[in-house]
């Protein structure tokens, strides 16, 4: 079974629309659950005004019958509720008027796609790059990891997110479980499960934002209960780790990856950083330390998955920078076309989506089957083979 979806639509255009290929049917679909993961994404301390005028909800239009997956294509729509404001200037029929009228772009954003878009597909309206290459898609795209979301909680696998840093701003370590850990962050404005953390990360949003600049930070993911075994060692691109990478660093803004202790094994002996395996009847095979987040050779191991990725501050700032017009070729100050100061806690559960996405992709490339029942059964026979072992 091969997992897919792609992704269309604008940022000011009538909807996000996504098609899902390769969900097993029989998978029982919660409506109300699939439309909470797109609400918490609108969540966050630093968020704009846009947040205010979209109510992200998903409606299903194919592919789901009485509440379950049928085998077929999923299609997934999110409207765009600004779209009344944007009928005209983003109709597909050509339209008569001026650069104005038409809203034309024609001065490129720095940190943004707006100049090299349209260096790569000759648009000189900039504004054909920056309404797809908006952030706005991540909505689709948390839709698309919600239903793979599901999927993975029918085989127990559970999904959390935290914000690790916010700027200057870096929260303590926690040995909550996973459990405890959804409960909390759902509960903070920052993602944050540390009280004094979460009044210091609000505080430093809103000073960045009266300067009238901008800030990013680090995000973390956490999946449990997934089985070893999923990915691969025998070619570079079945490594689930490295799919995973390639997922994060896709998210808008999204700069680095790192599984486990990342970057900081670089400054540790070999001893310090790999994990010992240990065996009971109990647990089977297990390691005694996690730093390698879930992963070795490129498959799972069984213990939690751990990623990390950092985003950038959002480039569109009040305290504009430097451009040039490519129309007169001058200088001139970027404009603003949005007003988010930290995206950091909605970026958190847009990376939370990505991840468990490549994770139920490499599952069903395990397990196969073309309906729920089989691939339960398929995942038994592979545990009790695995626990014989």
């Amino acid at each position: 079974m091969s997992l897919r979806y792609l992704t269309a639509g604008e940022t000011h255009g009538p909807q996000l629309t996504a098609i899902i290929e390769g969900l097993p049917s029989n998978l029982t679909i919660d409506f109300e659950e699939l439309n909470n993961q797109l609400q918490r994404r609108q969540k966050g301390h630093g968020r704009g005004r846009r947040m205010q005028i979209e109510k992200d909800t998903a409606e299903i239009v194919g592919g789901v019958r009485h509440g379950r997956t049928t085998g077929a294509p999923v299609a997934l729509v999110v409207a765009n509720n600004d779209w009344k404001h944007w009928t005209k200037v983003m109709n597909i029929e050509p339209i008569e008027g001026g650069d104005e009228e038409k809203r034309r772009v024609h001065r490129p954003r720095p940190g943004h796609a707006d100049l090299n878009g349209g260096l790569k597909y000759n648009l000189k309206d900039l504004r054909n790059v920056l309404e797809r290459s908006s952030a706005r898609e991540t909505a689709a795209r948390v839709a698309v990891g919600a239903m793979a979301r599901q999927l993975l909680a029918a085989f127990g696998i559970k999904v959390a997110g935290q914000v690790i840093r916010i700027g200057e701003i870096e929260a303590p370590p926690n040995q909550l479980s996973v459990d405890e850990l959804i409960d909390q962050t759902e509960e903070s404005p920052v993602r944050v499960v540390d009280k004094a953390t979460e009044e210091k990360m609000m505080a430093h949003i809103d000073q960045v934002k009266a300067e009238g600049d901008s800030i990013g930070g680090i995000v973390e993911c956490i999946i449990e209960g997934v089985p070893v075994g999923l990915g691969s060692h025998v070619q570079w691109d079945r490594k689930l780790d490295g799919r995973i990478a390639q997922a994060v660093v896709s998210i808008n803004a999204f700069k680095g990856c790192e599984i486990g202790i990342g970057f900081e094994a670089a400054a540790m002996r070999g001893s310090k950083v790999h994990d010992e395996i240990l065996y009971t009847e109990e647990r089977g095979y297990h390691r005694a330390s996690n730093r390698a987040g879930g992963f070795e050779g490129g498959m799972t191991t069984g213990e939690q998955i751990v990623v990390r990725g950092v985003m950038k501050p959002i480039p569109t700032l009040y305290k504009p920078l430097r451009s040039v017009d490519i129309d007169t070729k001058e200088a001139f100050t970027a404009q603003v076309e949005r007003s988010d100061s930290c995206a950091v806690p909605a970026a958190s559960v847009v990376m939370e989506h990505v991840v468990a996405w490549e994770v139920a992709r490499a599952f069903l490339e395990k397990f196969g089957g073309d309906s729920i029942e089989e691939i339960r059964a398929n995942v038994d026979a592979y545990l009790a083979q695995v626990r014989s072992y």
